[in-house]
């Protein structure tokens, strides 16, 4: 079944998207002058693996930037405008536009840059987090957060940035970190990050920059 196909039995994905000259700066070192390519790159295959997850009816993609926003519709992703007052307003514009497209679907914010994302591994993620009025998934560092997700009608009030664990858990939302799940917890900020990715394996948008990336000798390992 194709995700728009779902109705609202299914989750709604929000995913941000930085634009190109803020993102992925700490990759910098390791792409060179591709990093906006990177960056895009990533994003594609996470919204990819979420579209692809039976769970998932659809992805909301909030951005400012023209060229991800074209990458990312063309892989079906809903994509609106960004209100460029931070990540978590981002994602609250897209929970929003969840709400209008399918009142009755739980909501689910990503984050952008998950390149290894498994759609089995996201569906065991968001299993866990239907059982809870609202969840969170922490990032591999247990320092912040990757996912976080709310049952239908409950406010969606992510609170990403800086240590976000800590702030999910200080709001009420339950911590679901199930084994089996590295590659919905393997966010991608600097080359140590994306060599862990790699090693899961990555997705065929990232996999074929960072071979561009080798190939030129612009790749430079941690």
């Amino acid at each position: 079944m194709r995700p728009e196909e779902r109705g609202e039995s299914g989750w709604t994905i929000v995913v941000p998207v930085k634009t190109l000259v803020a993102a992925k700066t700490r990759l910098a070192a390791a792409a060179g002058p591709h990093r906006a390519a990177l960056a895009v790159a990533v994003a594609c295959d996470t919204v990819s693996a979420a579209l692809a997850c039976p769970d998932v009816a659809r992805v909301v993609v909030v951005t400012a930037d023209p060229v991800p926003a074209r990458a990312l519709a063309q892989l079906g992703a809903h994509v609106v405008p960004d209100p460029d007052s931070g990540l978590n307003a981002a994602l609250r514009a897209g929970g929003a536009e969840a709400v209008r497209l399918a009142p009755g679907s739980p909501i689910g914010a990503l984050q952008a840059d998950l390149p290894a994302l498994r759609p089995a591994e996201l569906g065991v993620a968001l299993a866990c987090a239907a059982d809870f009025d609202q969840a969170f998934v922490p990032d591999a560092a247990d320092v912040g957060t990757t996912f976080y997700g709310v049952r239908p009608g409950v406010p969606f009030t992510p609170r990403f940035g800086g240590e976000s664990r800590a702030k999910h858990l200080a709001g009420g939302a339950k911590e679901v970190a199930p084994d089996g799940i590295p590659s919905v917890r393997r966010d991608v900020d600097t080359p140590s990050d994306l060599e862990e990715a790699l090693a899961l394996g990555v997705g065929r948008h990232t996999a074929a920059v960072v071979e561009m990336l080798k190939e030129s000798s612009t790749w430079r390992t941690p």
